[in-house]
């Protein structure tokens, strides 16, 4: 297994080591591939490949047959087009502001319109371009979030000059609950997005994202976008995760001591042992990512030893219980794990009570970061 750094924060320096494995990313990916075998299985890159940094992650990705990339900006978009083939197509979630039009056809990159003012900015950038330019139309399903509604489909029905100029090549629409497989929304969501999209050029269809490919094949269509999938993350918590682990967090110990009955610990002073404790504290805190909230929840692991997170998180560390270490085996300058093969981004995510993508997307850029698998 290959492995490389990143030049900044070197090991030597930093305080702690996150580590991505780009291997099990391809492999993310070509197992999602092979559970969505009738649709075409795209890669969403967006906030960076999730944290993961876009320029190691994307070339990987395209490598194991990604063709088509989603972001959510244009300066994503510009950015992914650097490090992608020029075979790779560039999709725009969020669609261009009307002033960015224009860099979206300079770069290649193709918009998602979700609104009657997007597809007049972007027929007008057609008329300028004098050709068709490629498009996707969001529909709205029933997340109220992004996508034409049934009122502005109506308004290009009576008026079919409005998509004149644009080459549609793809009508989307996003789940709002397909992270819980039994919730009665994904069924009436499909519904409602075959019903509109009847109303629009024909074109291929998405519909699924991570959690919806998990859903079955009824809900892929032509075209599934996987995220959070490809990094790791569990596509539901109804179940074990079938995905491969893709990220390591390893922070150095900084100081250990021991604490008597009644001292505090932190921020404060929220924590006060009955007992003697031993305490060590670590080189991680929030401006991290590792959340200040839910931490008592939380724990570090060292070998086979469940270290508890103590007191409040802060900024630049957090305190870890290493009374069950046997004295002498971990020792300052030494490293716990945060996130690793005994606790996940998940788990992590539920101490903290959020989401393993908000966990994933807040990992900092104090770390050293080491790239394996690639």
């Amino acid at each position: 297994m290959s492995a490389c750094s990143d030049p900044l924060w070197p090991s030597y320096r930093a305080g702690a080591r996150l580590t991505v494995d780009l291997g099990a990313i391809a492999s993310n990916y070509r197992y999602l591939q092979t559970l969505a075998a009738d649709a075409s299985c795209a890669a969403v890159v967006k906030a960076d490949a999730y944290g993961l940094g876009i320029e190691r992650v994307a070339p990987v990705l395209e490598s194991a047959g990604a063709r088509d990339f989603f972001v959510a900006h244009v300066d994503e978009g510009i950015r992914l087009r650097s490090v992608v083939s020029e075979k790779a197509r560039i999709t725009v979630l969020h669609g261009a502001r009307p002033d960015a039009t224009g860099d979206c056809v300079r770069y290649g990159l193709r918009p998602v319109l979700n609104s009657l003012e997007q597809i007049a900015a972007w027929r007008d950038e057609a008329g300028r371009a004098a050709a068709p330019l490629e498009a996707v139309l969001q529909v709205d399903s029933g997340m109220s979030r992004f996508g034409l509604s049934g009122g502005d489909l109506e308004v290009l029905r009576e008026d079919q000059g409005l998509v004149e100029g644009l080459d549609v090549s793809l009508v989307m629409s996003h789940l709002a609950c397909a992270d819980m497989p039994d919730h009665p929304a994904n069924r009436s969501q499909k519904a409602r997005m075959l019903e509109m999209s009847a109303q629009l050029p024909s074109a291929p269809l998405s519909l699924s994202a991570s959690s919806g490919i998990f859903l079955g094949p009824e809900y892929h269509l032509d075209v599934v976008r996987p995220g959070a999938a490809l990094y790791g993350l569990a596509p539901n918590r109804s179940g074990p995760n079938p995905l491969s682990p893709v990220v390591r967090l390893q922070a150095h110990v900084l100081q250990i001591r021991e604490i008597l009955p009644g001292e505090g610990v932190g921020y404060g002073l929220t924590y006060r042992p009955v007992q003697p404790r031993r305490i060590a504290t670590v080189a991680v805190g929030y401006a991290d990512g590792f959340s200040r909230h839910g931490a008592g929840h939380g724990c570090a692991w060292f070998e086979e030893i469940c270290l508890p997170i103590l007191g409040r998180v802060s900024m630049d560390s957090l305190i870890v219980d290493v009374s069950d270490v046997p004295e002498g085996k971990l020792l300052p300058d030494m490293m716990v794990d945060l996130i690793g093969p005994r606790r996940s981004v998940d788990d992590v995510a539920e101490a903290a009570g959020t989401i393993g993508y908000e966990v994933l997307t807040s990992l900092g850029h104090r770390f050293h970061r080491e790239y394996v698998g690639n």
